[in-house]
């Protein structure tokens, strides 16, 4: 077995081992655990049985992880997107007034329009449309991101009375053991350890359970009930797959999932110098997607967390398989992976942040129509905590920066119907 996944999968020409991959599979589930939980709540508040809709997410994360790791043999890992399942509930169900099972269609319908692109030579020509700048860019937005959602799960950075964020309370318990992980955790990653996050996970457990922080309390229980999610599986309804409402939010939905993914994917194929990895990552992405509404949760995506098992040494799909696997082992686990703290988990999305910042070098900010849409797009997924909202406000500025500079010409054509498209969106009033 260990010899054929090592054939397989090109362990020796990726340079790295099996325990490496499957120790970096476990550090990507860590990291990602936590969206089991938290996309269940998101989707309850669209109608969907909370404990159907965890059911839901951890079968999808399954299938989204396996297909990535057999098919485009990526470390990717495609769980339903943070911001993605809050358009879901919030856009497609409370704002424009489909049922939760509408919603459903709509997600499948987007899958399969993304599924065709990138089975076609469109998905080549999307990539290429988008400027050296601005994929470099995404990659700093995300790790900015990735950092203010660990400032944040630590405990460090919190909403302010007077401000939109201030500094957290340093002298509580929690952000006590967010610092001490972090101290860990860096002089562990400088050092090189071997499973170095890992390591510092668990040590971060154990110092909030010094720390009087987590709750043994919450282990017990069984495993959630099949029966519950019966109701949920294939509740798809295309009953106004006709009307404008049903086709905007299709629409929407489909440029959303398109570039938020074409940008994660290249920046983490990037990660690992694999750009050749894209189509299959790209069209592992577009399945994916279309499952998604069959289980009956929100859209994946090539979630940001994925840099954490690259950085712990992931390069093939043995990683994402290994995440997956887990996922599907955490039906009968989640009491006891809902103990692990957010101060043992921030210290690690921190970490990954500046390592993907390190990109910020590739752009070019002496020539302000690179510079500035660049800018834009780093800046604003962090601040409109929305990946999508940032990618969309850099590919609307650039076309109109070069044609301010008369330099239209250096704008392809793909990209100037991209930023139309992106317009429009906000035209609309339902990005």
């Amino acid at each position: 077995m260990c010899q054929w996944m090592k054939n397989s999968f090109d362990l020796a020409g990726h340079e790295t081992t099996l325990k490496r991959e499957m120790m970096a599979g476990m550090i990507s589930f860590f990291t990602i655990v936590y969206i089991i939980a938290v996309n269940a709540t998101i989707l309850a508040e669209a109608g969907i049985p909370i404990e159907a809709g965890i059911i839901a997410t951890i079968l999808t994360c399954v299938v989204g992880c396996w297909l990535m790791g057999f098919w485009a043999n990526a470390p990717i890992i495609l769980v339903p997107g943070m911001g993605i399942n809050a358009m879901f509930t919030y856009t497609l169900v409370h704002s424009m007034g489909l049922t939760w099972q509408e919603a459903l269609g709509v997600v499948v319908v987007s899958g399969v329009i993304v599924t065709i692109i990138s089975f076609t030579k469109l998905a080549q020509v999307l990539l290429e449309a988008i400027p050296s700048s601005l994929k470099h860019a995404i990659t700093v937005g995300l790790g900015l991101f990735l950092t203010l959602i660990g400032l944040e799960k630590g405990g460090l950075i919190v909403k302010g009375e007077n401000s939109l964020l201030s500094l957290g309370d340093v002298s509580s318990p929690y952000v006590i053991g967010t610092i001490l992980t972090v101290i860990i955790a860096i002089v562990l990653f400088m050092r090189n350890v071997p499973a170095n996050f890992l390591i510092s996970i668990v040590a971060g457990t154990v110092i909030a359970a010094a720390l009087g922080v987590v709750n043994f309390s919450d282990v017990g229980g069984s495993a959630l009930p099949l029966d519950s999610y019966l109701s949920l599986f294939g509740a798809v309804s295309f009953a106004k797959i006709g009307e404008f409402t049903f086709l905007v939010a299709v629409f929407s939905l489909t440029m959303v999932l398109l570039f938020e993914n074409i940008g994660l994917i290249n920046g983490h194929l990037g990660m690992i110098n694999r750009p050749e990895k894209f189509k299959r990552s790209f069209q592992a992405n577009g399945i994916s997607i279309l499952t998604s509404g069959l289980f009956g949760t929100s859209p994946t995506v090539s979630t940001v967390e994925t840099a954490a098992g690259i950085a712990a040494g992931g390069r093939t799909g043995v990683t994402a398989i290994t995440t997956g696997s887990l996922f599907l082992l955490s039906i009968f686990a989640i009491p006891f992976i809902k103990i692990i703290p957010g101060s043992a988990i921030a210290p690690i999305l921190i970490i990954i942040g500046v390592l993907m910042l390190q990109s910020v070098k590739q752009i070019d900010f002496q020539d302000l129509s690179e510079g500035f849409p660049a800018f834009l797009v780093i800046v604003m997924i962090p601040f409109s905590y929305s990946i999508a909202d940032g990618i969309a406000f850099g590919f609307i500025a650039y076309p109109l920066m070069k044609l301010a500079l008369g330099k239209a010409k250096e704008v392809s054509a793909p990209l100037y119907v991209i930023a139309a498209l992106f317009f429009l969106t906000y035209l609309t009033n339902v990005h």
